[in-house]
């Protein structure tokens, strides 16, 4: 073999920065719903439930992305911040 034997650390950090944001896409839009289930009329133990998961797999997804080095935690968590602002963006322009 001629070639490294596994990616470049840059590879794998770009790699845990989009899964971040795939991640963050997910959880704001859990959180949205999250929220509307807490409104009058709605089954706020389910929501409860809703966000007792989704703090579980944040713990899950950030752990083991700090389980495999410090610039991967720090390129998930950056990716999460990048659909933090797509997720407030949308909110401040739905009306």
């Amino acid at each position: 073999m001629t070639g490294p034997a596994f990616a470049s650390p840059i590879a794998v950090a770009a790699i845990f920065a989009v899964a971040g944001l795939g991640f963050g896409l997910a959880y704001f839009a859990a959180l949205r719903w999250t929220v509307d289930g807490y409104a009058p009329g709605h089954r706020r133990r389910l929501a409860a439930a809703f966000t007792l998961g989704r703090f579980t797999v944040a713990i899950l997804f950030f752990g083991i992305a700090a389980k495999l080095g410090a610039l991967q935690a720090l390129a998930a968590f950056i990716g999460f911040l990048g659909a933090r602002g797509v997720a407030m963006y949308v909110v401040r322009n739905a009306g």
